[in-house]
């Protein structure tokens, strides 16, 4: 009985990792608008029902997907911080990750991600406050331990992580044009000259 509960957990988890793959693709290949339940079904290999199981609408397959991306994020913020490396090492390397994880999850878009912007806008920015206080958490760890070990001089970590943050965003995705997206490297120049700013103005002088 045990292993029978366990191997319909494991389905049932699996299912749902499938449908929200297969979410990702449809929304890389068409874009929110055109994509529908019954296409996600069959992407995903799944029966109309079964999708309808673990999800009341394409809203709400849509938002999971983005819930997804951000709690991996979140998850390889704190490899970066339980890493090696000095504080200020691993405070520019979380920072630009903030960036370039979320330019590789919407890279080759080919509808782009203005339709799911403006459909989810509401439910989107209730999220992002939520997403926004679990990584300035992250940030104010890494500020923490470098004011501590004299490598940071600031007053309030919490704070500043956040103004890393909010300095951030302008190179995140729902910020940029499909244009500005395109080139990788580009991106990863501006957010290298931004971040190095930012690092600086906590660096205690020596």
């Amino acid at each position: 009985m045990v292993s029978h509960t366990l191997a319909k957990t494991k389905e049932s988890a699996d299912n749902h990792e499938l449908i929200l793959d297969a979410a990702g693709d449809l929304l890389r290949e068409l874009g929110y608008k055109k994509m529908t339940i019954d296409e996600l079904a069959k992407h995903a290999g799944l029966g109309k029902g079964t999708v309808y199981l673990y999800f009341n609408s394409k809203q709400d397959v849509a938002l999971s997907f983005i819930e997804r991306q951000n709690k991996r994020l979140q998850v390889y913020l704190h490899e970066i911080l339980r890493g090696k490396g000095t504080a200020t090492e691993r405070l520019r390397e979380m920072l630009i990750q903030r960036v370039m994880f979320r330019f590789q999850c919407v890279q080759g878009h080919k509808e782009g991600i203005d339709d799911l912007l403006i459909c989810l806008r509401p439910q989107l920015f209730e999220r992002r406050v939520r997403y926004m206080a679990a990584e300035a958490r992250i940030f104010a760890e890494v500020l923490i331990e470098g004011r501590t070990v004299g490598e940071f001089k600031l007053e309030d970590p919490f704070l500043v992580a956040e103004a890393f943050l909010d300095a951030t965003n302008s190179l995140l995705p729902h910020s940029l044009s499909p244009q500005q997206l395109g080139e990788r490297s580009h991106l990863l120049q501006r957010t290298s000259i931004l971040i190095d700013l930012l690092v600086k103005s906590v660096e205690a002088t020596r």
